[in-house]
């Protein structure tokens, strides 16, 4: 019982760090810096959400950017300013019933996640019944139609032209606080009888099934819980670029997050935080490679825009090769894997 206290305590104490350590870098980073920390956050939490689905129920789910699109919309819709909707909106209106209703950007949040959560349930029934391969086709195919819907729903969304004025946000302290408490709610969600059951249809459905495990119910309800944190997700993307536009989320947006989850690793909470800090981190530092470059007066002709691309994807073959199952596999960081790093270090040099 001790131990568990202590335990307790000291994450607690983490969380808390982390939070403190976020207020204080809110007002001491510049703006890009911290954009950039902020996009990690993001990234971090609609991973999760994808790794709860692909990582651990063992579904194959490209749907993502059409849960975030929601997310990011109902955040849009709801938080611009009444009096600044009207000069959006200029090829057509905004819908009567929604022109002047505000929300703040919690409760937007909240309900551009329960709307992607709604959209989950009524497709999950058809497309949940599919698997490896079919599921991830069908899945696909929704968050495409979902952009296309948003696309051509002029009186609402703005069609084509997206929504501006959206209230930016940039506030670390409040999208570390989302971050940390998906990472709370998904580990509470993991780690209990209802986790377990979700890594056992992960490991064997047939063997599952007849332990008494409903599929069809267990896989749904991931599914919703997934779009709920997607949705949150993308209603805190869209506040951080201040706008919202269909072709931000075309559905090559949800192969960032696949990648992110098997760098990485299929089923761990601790390898998705760290793999969106890397990718999104490595993909910003390494955007020198797109600039025009002179050595001693000669132009280097290798480096021009798409260059990067071409070294990150390098980079991370080179890592996936020596990380088959991503940095952490199925592993999490735990204060007891900690612990036993110095023990290692003590037996190695021992050894020698």
């Amino acid at each position: 019982m001790k131990n568990i206290n202590g335990k307790t305590v000291l994450t607690l104490g983490v969380i808390a760090f982390t939070l403190i350590l976020a207020f204080i870098l809110n007002g001491a980073l510049d703006s890009y810096v911290r954009r950039i920390l902020n996009l990690c956050a993001i990234y971090a939490i609609i991973s999760l959400s994808l790794n709860l689905v692909n990582g651990f129920t063992g579904m194959f789910s490209l749907g993502q950017a059409g849960f975030m699109a929601i997310g990011a919309y109902a955040v849009a819709i709801f938080t611009v300013p009444a009096e600044l909707r009207a000069s959006g909106f200029y090829l057509e209106p905004m819908m009567p019933l929604l022109a002047n209703i505000e929300l703040p950007l919690i409760a937007a949040l909240l309900l551009g996640g329960l709307l992607a959560a709604l959209v989950a349930f009524v497709i999950g029934f058809p497309v949940l019944r599919l698997r490896g391969d079919y599921l991830a086709i069908a899945t696909l195919g929704f968050s495409e139609i979902i952009r296309i819907l948003f696309t051509n729903m002029q009186s609402v969304t703005n069609g084509a032209l997206g929504i501006k004025n959206v209230p930016q946000l940039s506030n670390m302290f409040l999208i570390y606080l989302a971050a940390v408490i998906t990472i709370a709610l998904l580990h509470l969600l993991l780690t209990s009888s209802y986790g377990r059951a979700l890594k056992a249809i992960r490991e064997d459905e047939i063997v599952a099934e007849a332990m008494g495990i409903n599929l069809l119910k267990h896989k749904l309800a991931a599914f919703v819980i997934s779009a709920f944190f997607a949705g949150v997700g993308g209603g805190l993307y869209g506040a951080l670029l201040g706008t919202v536009d269909p072709k931000n989320f075309i559905f090559t947006l949800t192969y960032n997050f696949v990648l992110i989850i098997v760098l990485g690793g299929l089923g761990s909470i601790s390898g998705t935080v760290i793999a969106s800090f890397i990718i999104t981190i490595g993909m910003e530092w390494l955007r020198f490679f797109d600039e025009p470059l002179k050595l001693f007066g000669i132009e280097i002709l290798i480096f021009r825009p798409g260059l990067r691309m071409v070294v990150f994807s390098v980079l991370l073959m080179v890592i996936v090769l020596f990380f088959q199952k991503g940095i952490m596999g199925q592993r999490e960081i735990s204060f007891d894997m900690l612990r036993r790093i110095p023990l290692r270090f003590g037996k190695r040099r021992e050894d020698r």
